[in-house]
């Protein structure tokens, strides 16, 4: 059973959108969460004074001051014990992190793509909206699932959609999935604190009542 409020630890390289989303709905009493921790993988990144501004405890763990991918991660493992976290969320969180077994499935990432389609390494940001647009598909979104050793393969929690609309652009198309993906991210965090979700061969069951959907829950928009 997971503790009420659910303790957050967010991870990001970039602006802290994601983070502010969440803190957002934390407020506004629609997320039953609290941010126990922040942590940045650059010191430069918008997002950490956009974290200390709101009053969230924010740490800066550079990967390239380690020098070694096992040492970073092993670093925001010691910040995320210290803040006694309950699930990981990962807000444009551009590195590597070398969970250990403890933290399966108390992991969460955002992609801004309906997996299994334009994912893994090197897809992320605009690029993801950029081969999107290149393959002339009708619909796009975002998928929040559960943190694998892989690229963009772990259980899907759940996916919003999107139309890609003729004559778009890489921030029309950013735009619109963001929007969706301030609505999937809060919603899979609290079906997790709820402990309705259950990981059974590699994929995510929604428990009902009693019962456990065989499916990935799907909001469409």
């Amino acid at each position: 059973m997971t503790r009420s409020p659910l303790r957050l630890g967010v991870l990001f390289s970039g602006g802290g959108r994601t983070l502010e989303n969440l803190h957002e709905r934390i407020l506004d009493g629609t997320l039953p969460a609290r941010i126990g921790v922040a942590i940045s993988s650059s010191s430069q990144a918008k997002g950490v004074e956009r974290a200390r501004s709101r009053g969230i405890a924010c740490k800066v763990v550079e990967p390239a001051r380690r020098g070694d991918a096992d040492v970073f991660s092993e670093e925001i493992t010691r910040e995320l014990d210290a803040s006694e976290v309950d699930l990981v969320v990962l807000g444009g969180f551009l590195k590597l992190y070398r969970f250990p077994p403890r933290y399966e499935n108390r992991i969460v990432n955002i992609h801004p793509a309906l997996l299994p389609a334009f994912g893994g390494k090197g897809f992320y940001g605009d690029r993801v909206h950029e081969a999107v647009l290149r393959s002339g598909v009708k619909f796009s979104g975002c998928t929040v699932h559960f943190v694998t050793a892989e690229y963009d393969e772990g259980p899907i929690i759940l996916q919003r959609i999107v139309p890609v609309r003729p004559g778009d652009t890489v921030p029309e198309l950013a735009a619109r999935v963001f929007r969706e993906e301030c609505i999937a991210y809060p919603e899979a965090i609290r079906l997790y604190a709820e402990n309705r979700l259950e990981v059974a061969e590699g994929r995510v069951r929604l428990r009902i009542g009693d019962c456990a959907s065989s499916k990935a829950d799907s909001l469409p928009a």
